[in-house]
């Protein structure tokens, strides 16, 4: 039978990339995962372009790393079982901790690569079968900031509000925390417009590659100190104010809340704000200026926010901030223009908006608002009253595991949270004191490792479903291979197991069935999927949600008419610098901040069963100032120790002239003693609880 985006013989399927939340076309060619290969198609959002990792993604398929076989830990020794004896072990578990406990002693943590359908399940199966609101995700520690400054000013968290096609005729465009040259290489073809008019505007401790392609242009590269994004972007509210630069018709018909925002900016200096940041004034004032120019000529301006201005303790305020730029510069809710946040994970927009974080029903409700509840309650065939309350942030959840009223048993989807958590040593820890760890994944990841039943599932290439890109453009995941015999989709883990441990309601394990029913759940909400369907996603039509009856074409410009906030007006909101939750000091006095380099995707577990992404990325390495390694001893490809108050590192030294001397920087994708995340803060930002990744202090040591 042929299916739509399948040639006869399924020897072709038309799919998308299973990585970053750019989520490119490709083609898939081949009759088995020994000669599957994989080229690019061309679709608005990659313009027939790949990355290293989306060229060599096949490769996972086929790694003789793939689990094929549940594992059961028995006398400390992880060994193959069969599905029915590793699903009774983890079913007699959650019932009897349940009995013995009540259901919040079991928890669920999931993640942002897994489908529309997954997340949705895995929200349903926590909160209507095991009853339990301990359920939260590794987005939390992406996106979660970006959702709250969005939701605070504009109503509605969605990464890009326009097609990511508009920035190609952008002239000016400025990157906050953002570096798509080694994240998202495709992402950058929308750039070139700004970056040959001088207008790509780079804000990052380092000299990235993106910064690299700014200066080249003749653009500009704001090298601030790791942690006083905030700082800047205030300053720049203060240029544009008083230098002209504001558009005082639209904010006085679209925005409310300057005034206060003002006294606040008022103070930002530019000469203290380069004080604080390091970035000079003059800068400053040329950055602003190029982004109005470009707004005033109707050549097109846009700010945009990544990681590396939001995964801070105050990461929620930084883009407020950020948010504030915008709209003084009168840009979101503009036709060639705008403000957008770049979403980095595979489903990385889907994956928050269907009920897998604590806080949160299907459609991008909020479980804490009765009608939200009643309305999924009926879907689901439920009493409202008995879905659970809001349950504990990420961090939060893994930080209570196994303590005094914390969880004892522990199910853990498409995340690698001993590799990837803050504060990982400390995560680790509380994993190992858990009764019973279950992973579903596809390799033996390092947290599979400490795990006591670990379930292989499908990769993105064997199964059916849909994704959700930075864009809002809902997307078909077609299945090109049947998978090994042993694996199974995490849709039919869980619909067993709610079977077995008396489920008042079934889950369905297919995934159009679930979509079927995620697009009722999402009726009515923010996040409203209800007029998008599987027939016309396969028949090409681009759907970017809210997609409803009333407006089937769906929405892939948000806020031309109206914010998403009760008055239709975005709002500012009076935020403030307090720089990062840690300070360097005597002992301790250099800044380290992290992020991805090209070859290597989130934790590594994937990227690194690869060899030629390997290869590419060589070992674990820390880039630090030539200067500071001179004073601390080290050289240039030896090796050192970097260390902070909650742990250690062992890394490459990369001494760069291009680097700040106060700051280090460290790629977070490698295990063990090479694992960053030993080091880094997990002081959480007070409303969208992101840990703080991106600054905590350290000393940089010899090895002995």
């Amino acid at each position: 039978m042929h299916r739509p985006g399948v040639e006869t013989g399924a020897t072709r399927v038309e799919t998308h990339c299973a990585y970053c939340g750019l989520q490119c076309a490709m083609t898939l060619s081949g009759s088995s995962a020994a000669d599957l290969t994989v080229s690019p198609r061309r679709f608005p959002t990659n313009r027939g372009g790949l990355c290293q990792k989306g060229w060599t993604s096949a490769e996972l398929l086929r790694s003789p790393a793939r689990l094929t076989a549940p594992l059961v830990r028995q006398d400390g020794v992880l060994r193959e079982a069969s599905w029915d004896s590793a699903l009774t072990v983890v079913a007699e578990a959650i019932a009897s901790t349940t009995a013995a406990h009540g259901p919040d002693a079991v928890a669920l943590f999931g993640g942002g690569g897994l489908t529309n359908e997954k997340a949705y399940q895995l929200g349903k199966f926590a909160r209507a079968a095991v009853g339990t609101s301990q359920v939260d995700y590794n987005g939390r520690w992406c996106m979660s900031s970006a959702a709250a400054a969005s939701i605070r000013c504009f109503g509605i968290d969605r990464g890009l509000p326009f097609p990511v096609t508009d920035l190609g005729s952008a002239h000016a465009v400025l990157l906050l925390g953002a570096n798509p040259a080694e994240t998202m290489p495709p992402f950058l073809t929308h750039l070139h417009r700004a970056a040959e008019a001088g207008g790509l505007m780079v804000a990052d401790p380092r000299t990235t590659p993106t910064a690299a392609k700014a200066l080249d242009g003749g653009g500009l590269h704001l090298q601030l100190r790791p942690g006083t994004d905030l700082a800047l972007a205030l300053g720049m509210v203060h240029i544009a104010v008083t230098e002209g630069h504001a558009d005082r018709r639209y904010i006085a018909s679209r925005t409310t809340g300057f005034d206060e925002l003002w006294t606040v900016a008022a103070q930002w200096l530019p000469e203290r704000t380069e004080r604080v940041t390091g970035v000079a004034a003059t800068t400053l004032r040329a950055a602003v200026a190029r982004l109005a120019r470009a707004r005033d000529t109707e050549r097109g301006a846009y700010v945009l926010s990544a990681r590396g201005s939001e995964q801070h303790a105050s990461g929620t305020d930084t883009v407020t901030a950020c948010i504030a730029l915008a709209l003084v510069l009168g840009l979101p809710g503009v036709r060639g223009a705008g403000f957008g946040t770049v979403t980095g994970q595979g489903n990385g927009q889907g994956g928050r908006e269907h009920g897998q974080k604590a806080d949160q029903l299907p459609g991008y409700r909020s479980i804490a608002d009765p009608a939200a509840r009643e309305h999924v309650a009926n879907v689901w065939g439920v009493p409202a009253d008995s879905l659970p309350g809001p349950g504990r942030s990420a961090f939060e959840l893994l930080d209570s595991l196994g303590t005094q009223g914390g969880p004892r048993v522990l199910m853990v989807h498409g995340s690698n949270p001993v590799v990837s958590s803050p504060d990982a040593r400390r995560v680790a820890d509380r994993l190992a004191s858990l009764d019973l760890l279950v992973v579903c994944d596809v390799v033996l990841s390092e947290t599979a490792e400490m795990a006591d039943v670990v379930l292989p599932v499908l990769q993105w290439a064997e199964e059916e479903g849909t994704v959700t890109n930075l864009e809002g453009r809902v997307l078909r995941r077609r299945r090109a291979l049947s998978a090994p015999p042993g694996c199974r989709s995490e849709l039919e883990i869980w619909s067993e197991l709610a079977r077995r441990i008396g489920s008042p309601v079934a889950l369905a394990d297919d995934p159009r069935e679930v979509f079927d029913e995620l697009r009722q759940a999402s009726a009515g909400g923010v996040a409203d999927y209800s007029a998008v369907t599987w027939d016309r996603l396969d028949a090409g039509e681009a759907l970017h949600w809210p997609c409803t009856p009333e407006r089937p074409e769906g929405t892939p410009r948000l806020f031309l008419d109206r914010f998403g906030t009760p008055d239709g007006r975005a709002r500012f909101v009076a935020v403030d610098h307090v720089g990062p939750a840690e300070r360097d000091d005597a002992v301790f006095p250099l800044v380290a901040t992290t992020g991805r380099v090209l070859a290597h995707y989130q934790s590594g577990a994937q990227t690194r069963r690869v060899d030629e992404l390997v290869e590419a990325a060589g070992p674990m390495f820390v880039e630090v100032h030539p200067d500071t390694a001179e004073a601390v001893g080290v050289a240039d490809g030896s090796r050192a120790v970097v260390v902070s108050r909650r742990g250690r590192t062992v890394a490459r030294v990369r001494a760069r002239e291009d680097l700040r001397p106060d700051t280090v920087f460290l790629p977070f994708h490698w295990p063990g003693d090479g694992r960053a995340n030993s080091l880094t803060n997990p002081a959480l930002d007070p409303t969208s609880r992101m840990p703080e990744f991106k600054a905590c202090a350290v000393r940089l040591e010899a090895l002995p």
